[in-house]
């Protein structure tokens, strides 16, 4: 057999052993995943009604509304109530709709000439009965006396009138949004100095309208709160409530109070923090302090445990014990400490009085211990087929484009391969290594890299900050490395490409300049390695790879700690900026050429030879394929809104995924001189009921005139891998 017979045997040989495989390797690649995904047992779907979301299978209802389909009205409309301001006068309050367990405070103000003037006269409790909501009468404010003014009366208030202090605090720190630090500061005074009054726990209003205080005091602006002045203040508070938790028995939505006696002798007592579905309808946070008991429960729906073993210091029943439950940590700010999460963070205080504590166990379920990544699984799925079949398709197009070089210019041929090739290198790895296997390991997981984040000392050592970095991932770190550079090299040879056919479409006639390829090949591998060296050297550090990688994905770093987009961020300067020039400089090379080339009418060629419809608009989607210009589609997916985001996200998978087969269809199957490759060596290889034909035209130079057959030279769909024709350029003849 001839040597070409050979050559062009292998070939073939060597494109369908390559498809093969990484067509395999893809297919096992979602097997995988699939498999993983399908192991554990398959739930039912939740709907969820009323703005709620499905979540770990249940729904997460709005605060207006609950159930187990987020059905059953959790609030109280909008109401009048008609009271008594003072003697011989009465006024319509006007309450707004509000939630179960807060106060809506009145429309109606104080007179502005008085201490509280603009102040809501009224607040209104919407309580639950049973599964319906109802309003409470309402609290009628003083509008003569604010918190300062309150806070000077307190230290001399007799038990008389403590409750109507307590009263008053509450109404004039209903709306925490609008508190000030010096708000805050006088409402905790009053706190303090009306829980350390004598007998208060026997004073029911006054310690729910304390405690409600201290409640809402919880809802204020964090940053009110990072005031060193503040910290003295709420130290006390916090002290007072530890206190008065070996006496009081108060709930409130933001802070709850439960105390219980202990026995004359040794004891067990555990402290809960149950999720209460009590109704079936509304789960709640409940305290319950249970004696005598083995050991920590099992409940899922417990969320926090301590179990003490107390021994009583005397034979009576003088002995108590109490807890403080804060749903979250603003009362205790430090001066070291400085968190830097969004995260919710309980927290327990506990008191013995008349006993010691042999033991403490402590457990905690917690509702969120980690940021959960939310993706469309569709979305995976395309991604990795669409991947794998550029992969195959990128791979036939560089052998095709050596084996072929003698056919073409090897300026050409060096353009595509070298794109095609960056492109192949990037979705290998994309593939193979993008996911960060730290993050899919289970969280309850201690025997691996978790063990790094726990430290055993013997001192108590206050942290400076809850920012922990990840474990050490050199591997992760690596791929994330080149993910950035061959992408940006694929991007940059895009650009190259544009330049190109700029020289060949719009110059014509005119020599490359010298060194052409040497100088192309500098700028296409040079620049993106410039551009990472760059990256690299400002955000990374040690201990510091989240300042240039994600942490579940190997990929460049995007959001800040609220999970929101951050232009301080590498993904943003180094990578979508200098891909937006690229994108910018190829889609006006774009204009250019389907403007003064492919669309452009010229009057000097008969109507039968004009180019038609779809040779035209495959040339212009050749050229919309090769320079990448679907990559545009990226920052749209930038859009907050959730249905456009999901739209456009779809729309870059579908396009940008396949990016590779497409180049691999317009530029090498429909290649007149791959059709001719195949057919010789399907010939060869003596494949039945396979044939290939040559492309050919029919063009009618006159009506009088037999028709004359001629094969095409011109193809607009391979302008940067075939010979041009001279036809097609302006002026031409």
């Amino acid at each position: 057999m001839p040597s070409l017979h050979w050559e062009r045997v292998l070939l073939g040989i060597a494109c369908c052993a390559v498809t093969v495989t990484l067509c395999s390797l893809c297919i096992w690649q979602l097997v995988v995943r699939f498999h993983k995904e399908t192991t554990g047992p398959v739930a039912p779907p939740c709907f969820c009604l009323n703005g709620g979301f499905c979540q770990d299978r249940t729904c997460v209802c709005p605060s207006e509304w609950a159930g187990p389909f987020c059905d059953i009205v959790n609030f109280c409309e909008d109401s009048v109530y008609t009271v008594n301001i003072s003697e011989n006068v009465i006024k319509n309050l006007t309450f707004e709709r509000v939630v179960v367990g807060k106060y809506s405070s009145s429309k109606e103000k104080c007179e502005p000439n008085t201490v509280n003037g603009n102040s809501s006269i009224a607040v209104r409790l919407c309580s639950r009965r049973g599964i319906i909501p109802v309003l409470e009468p309402p609290s009628i404010l003083n509008c003569n006396e604010n918190l300062d003014s309150l806070a000077l009366r307190v230290e001399i208030a007799d038990t008389s009138s403590v409750s109507a202090i307590a009263s008053n605090t509450q109404i004039l720190t209903s709306i925490p949004s609008q508190l000030t630090t010096q708000n805050i500061s006088a409402a905790a005074n009053i706190a303090v100095q009306i829980l350390r009054k004598p007998n208060v726990s026997e004073d029911s209003q006054a310690s729910v309208a304390v405690l409600t205080t201290v409640s809402q005091l919880l809802d204020a602006n964090e940053t009110e709160f990072n005031n060193n002045n503040l910290v003295n203040v709420t130290a006390s508070l916090t002290k007072t409530m530890e206190e008065f938790s070996l006496m009081g028995n108060v709930t409130q939505p933001n802070v709850a109070v439960q105390s219980a006696p202990l026995k004359p002798n040794s004891s067990t007592v555990l402290f809960l923090v149950q999720r209460d579905t009590t109704l079936g309808y509304f789960p709640s946070t409940k305290l319950e302090i249970q004696e005598n008991v083995p050991g920590l429960t099992s409940e899922l729906s417990t969320e926090v445990q301590i179990l003490l073993d107390v021994k009583s210091n005397s034979s009576s029943n003088d002995g108590r014990v109490g807890f403080v439950l804060y749903q979250n940590d603003k009362l205790f700010q430090s001066r070291i400490y400085r968190s830097n999460n969004n995260l919710s963070k309980q927290i327990v205080s506990g008191n013995i009085d008349g006993g010691r504590a042999n033991g403490v166990e402590i457990a905690f379920n917690p509702k969120a211990f980690q940021i959960k990544y939310k993706y469309a699984k569709p979305l995976e799925y395309i991604s990795y087929v669409g991947v794998g079949l550029s992969i195959a398709g990128l791979t036939i197009t560089i052998l095709f484009q050596i084996f072929t070089r003698k056919t073409r210019k090897s300026s050409i041929t060096w353009m595509l391969v070298s794109l095609c090739f960056s492109m192949l290198i990037f979705n290998i790895i994309f593939i193979s290594g993008i996911e960060n296997h730290n993050a899919r390991k289970d969280s309850s997981d201690t025997s691996g890299n978790n063990q790094q984040f726990s430290t055993y000392t013997t001192t108590n050592t206050i942290l400076t900050s809850d920012v922990v970095d990840p474990p050490a991932d050199a591997w992760c770190m690596v791929v994330a490395v080149l993910l950035h550079y061959f992408l940006l090299a694929t991007f940059m040879w895009t650009a190259l490409n544009s330049a190109q056919l700029y020289l060949l479409l719009l110059r014509t006639m005119k020599p490359f300049p010298g060194h052409f390829i040497v100088t192309m090949s500098a700028i296409g591998w040079g620049v993106p390695a410039a551009v990472v060296a760059i990256t690299l050297g400002a955000t990374y550090g040690e201990g510091k790879a989240l300042n240039y990688r994600q942490e579940e994905f190997c990929w460049l770093a995007a959001l800040d700690q609220n999970q929101n987009f951050s232009m301080k961020k590498p993904m943003f300067w180094s990578f979508l900026l200098p891909v937006a020039f690229i994108l910018l400089f190829n889609i006006i090379i774009f204009v250019e050429i389907i403007v003064s080339v492919i669309w452009k009418e010229n009057k000097n060629l008969t109507r039968n030879k004009k180019d038609s419809l779809v040779k035209k608009m495959t040339a212009t989607i050749s050229i919309v394929v090769v320079l990448g210009i679907t990559w545009t589609i990226g920052y749209l997916m930038l859009i907050s809104h959730e249905e456009t985001n999901l739209f456009f996200s779809y729309a870059f998978c579908i396009f940008n995924a396949t990016q590779g087969l497409q180049i691999c269809i317009l530029y090498t199957f429909r290649s007149p001189i791959f059709k001719k490759k195949v057919s010789e060596v399907s010939s060869v290889l003596r494949v039945p009921g396979i044939q290939f034909y040559l492309h050919s035209e029919i063009y009618h130079v006159s009506k009088s005139q037999p028709a004359k057959h001629t094969q095409g030279i011109f193809r607009l769909s391979e302008i940067p891998t075939e010979n041009i024709s001279l036809s097609t350029l302006p002026n031409s003849c």
